[in-house]
């Protein structure tokens, strides 16, 4: 009953000011001031309106897990996090094994934790994923820091030695910076590791984990996750405007 009562204010408002806009050449200027008085009034409303509308209706959707997937892929996924917003947006002095969700982790032998960690709404024109996460890292003490992403069970189901596991991110860093990218697959008591470095000087970032060369398991695949290792992270900025994964079978030759 609301919205149908707005509808007929609605048109009843515009049928008002169309009337107007036709009469105003004819308008007394008494009549015509006022008018005009009343349209800057309620355009000044409307253009706030349509400002806002237009910036939160450009942004990636929320929950969205949408990305271009290479041709014959049988499994892809974007991490909650970069989906949705998580229930505390932004941690200081963040511990070693403090968790940011179900599936993202941050680990560090830093003996005074200068690190922060947010949350950012991503808003450029080609961003794909709702949300990114920049990580500060201020003085740094220790020899290593990686956030550690776990895959769902879904990504063990049907996997072979046959597949390809693809992994695609968009990452700004104030300054340059080596990053890693460590699969590891635990099938019984065996984990396999296979490490590639990520080619932050290329336009598409990208890495393919090729299981044929490892030694897996296929049988007893229990664990997958990725480590994001960050060398020599100190005074930098990075981040992490998406990460998504894709798995699909090699060609045959």
């Amino acid at each position: 009953m609301g919205r149908r009562l707005d509808r007929l204010l609605h048109g009843r408002t515009l049928r008002r000011w169309r009337r107007m806009a036709k009469k105003a050449d004819a308008s007394r200027l008494s009549d015509l001031r006022e008018q005009r008085n009343q349209a800057r009034q309620l355009r000044t409303h409307l253009d706030r309106l349509i400002h806002v509308a237009d910036g939160r209706l450009a942004l990636p959707q929320i929950g969205t897990s949408y990305f271009p997937r290479p041709h014959g892929t049988d499994w892809a996924w974007r991490p909650e996090l970069w989906r949705g917003p998580l229930p505390v947006p932004g941690l200081s002095s963040v511990a070693t094994k403090t968790r940011l969700d179900d599936e993202v982790t941050l680990f560090h032998d830093c003996t005074v934790s200068e690190l922060t960690l947010r949350q950012l709404r991503n808003t450029r024109e080609e961003d794909l994923a709702p949300f990114g996460l920049r990580m500060d890292v201020f003085r740094f003490d220790g020899s290593f820091l990686s956030l550690v992403i776990d895959l769902p069970e879904t990504a063990a189901e049907g996997m072979t030695r046959d597949h390809i596991l693809r992994v695609d991110t968009i990452i700004e860093t104030e300054k340059p910076l080596e990053i890693f990218a460590r699969l590891n697959i635990r099938h019984g008591p065996n984990t396999e590791q296979i490490v590639r470095e990520l080619p932050l000087d290329e336009e598409q970032v990208k890495v393919e984990f090729d299981l044929a060369y490892s030694r897996l398991n296929e049988k007893r695949i229990e664990k997958i996750w990725l480590d994001l290792i960050f060398e020599a992270p100190e005074m930098n900025q990075v981040i992490l405007r998406d990460l998504t994964f894709s798995r699909r079978r090699r060609a045959a030759l």
